[in-house]
């Protein structure tokens, strides 16, 4: 994600402002004093923050997805911005917070994303995959309009995992038809169903952000997860071993190679083209957001995620 709103209209003064606490936990320096390791975010991005010297009675206790006031300034530690808290508080009814500043959300509305996705499936000709593709959808509705699809690297938004899985099928869909031999299908059910275990991975809050993974999530993560989910759904459903089959190494294998969290490579077309385009679709996001706010000639920081390179901002096209 970008630096965040608040920092950002601060112009180098000092930082006060609403914002939500992504994650916190108390911890206690080399010196045996205590302080809040926080990650606290709005609209715009994220940013790691510090309260030193933390005293519950004085300061408060606090917990992921609060709404907070802050005041405090910017430091640089290992060359990334770290933001130094001196007062916080949790805000209040009062305080007539504008949560359209605070919360990262997906740029299309999440019903508007899931409905496409849903009307993608009515239209198999297989009604197997429909059936199967439609069931998953629908009995994970609610948790998909607003799951993000990360903690923190792409498309870690409120409706980012709708937001993913949409840019995903639009690509799949204007690829498939140079490759007559693919069956199409089967990439755009593929493609809808690979992450959707992550709403299982990922403990999400009631604003949509996901400070922590579950223990599931730790212990088993969504590849794993999302295989046994379509396994329980064809059962359900009387879909064919064979066309489960196909579908369970889609999610098996959509991160390509084992070093990514995939135990088998793909080992069909259609598996190979989601897998690439699950790591197009990730990469650039992650490069866009990498040069939220880098001036034209400019380099981001290095990118922990893209083997930690830094990313040009050229300056060409839309790239702003």
């Amino acid at each position: 994600m970008g630096r965040m709103r608040l920092v950002s209209e601060a112009e180098g003064g000092a930082i006060e402002g609403f914002c939500i606490i992504k994650s916190v936990q108390v911890k206690t320096n080399i010196k045996g004093s205590a302080y809040l390791d926080l990650v606290l975010t709005d609209c715009e991005g994220e940013m790691d923050a510090k309260l030193w010297d933390y005293n519950a009675a004085q300061h408060g206790v606090y917990e992921e997805n609060q709404v907070v006031k802050i005041r405090g300034s910017v430091n640089l530690w290992k060359d990334a911005e770290q933001l130094k808290i001196d007062k916080i508080r949790i805000a209040s009814d009062e305080d007539g917070v504008d949560m359209a500043r605070l919360i990262p959300c997906a740029p299309f509305d999440p019903e508007w994303m899931y409905q496409q996705l849903y009307d993608t499936a009515e239209g198999f000709l297989d009604d197997d995959l429909r059936r199967l593709t439609q069931y998953l959808l629908k009995d994970n509705k609610e948790r998909l309009l607003r799951a993000p699809a990360a903690v923190k690297l792409h498309h870690a938004t409120r409706g980012g995992l709708l937001h993913h899985t949409y840019t995903l099928v639009q690509a799949a869909k204007a690829l498939s038809p140079l490759y007559p031999a693919l069956d199409a299908e089967l990439v755009y059910a593929g493609a809808i169903l690979h992450d959707i275990a992550k709403l299982r991975e990922m403990d999400v809050g009631p604003l949509g952000l996901a400070g922590s993974y579950t223990p599931a999530g730790q212990l088993l993560g969504h590849i794993t997860m999302g295989v046994a989910m379509v396994g329980s759904a064809c059962e359900l459903l009387d879909i064919p071993e064979e066309l489960c089959v196909l579908v369970q190494h889609m999610l098996l294998s959509h991160h390509g190679v084992p070093e990514y969290g995939s135990p088998r490579p793909p080992m069909f077309p259609e598996a190979e083209m989601l897998a690439e385009l699950d790591m197009l679709d990730s990469r650039l996001y992650q490069m866009f957001d990498a040069l939220n706010g880098v001036p034209m000639g400019g380099f981001s920081e290095r990118v922990w995620a893209l083997e930690n390179r830094q990313v040009y901002q050229h300056g060409h096209g839309n790239i702003k």
